[in-house]
């Protein structure tokens, strides 16, 4: 489905161990609920989403959400990434000064899309 190949691990749970482990295991069905972990360098959870077979996912929004881990990551934590960020986007800066503000600095920075 990707022309060279998916550039990330993938697995297959077919005992569910792994499934249950983070607790998108069904019991019931046998099976595992849809789940996508993406997990940085140092073994942390940095964001998922767990969907019932019915609903597909949107693999352009995983990209894009890796992407912009890795921009923050790579900021050492000086950057933030608003709703629906791509790279060469405006970014937020983290502070005190942003608290109740997210919605006017995030309106401020789209404005140059």
């Amino acid at each position: 489905m990707v022309e060279g190949g998916i550039p990330f691990p993938m697995l297959s749970d077919a005992g569910g161990d792994l499934g249950k482990l983070y607790g998108v295991y069904n019991e019931n069905a046998k099976v595992e609920n849809r789940g996508r972990f993406i997990i940085d360098p140092d073994g942390i959870i940095q964001g998922y989403e767990v969907l019932t077979p019915p609903v597909g996912r949107n693999v352009n929004e995983t990209l894009r959400q890796l992407q912009a881990f890795q921009h923050v990551r790579n900021s050492g934590g000086t950057e933030a990434t608003p709703s629906g960020w791509r790279p060469g986007k405006p970014t937020l800066k983290p502070g005190i000064d942003l608290v109740g503000n997210v919605w006017k600095e995030w309106k401020v920075s789209m404005a140059d899309d």
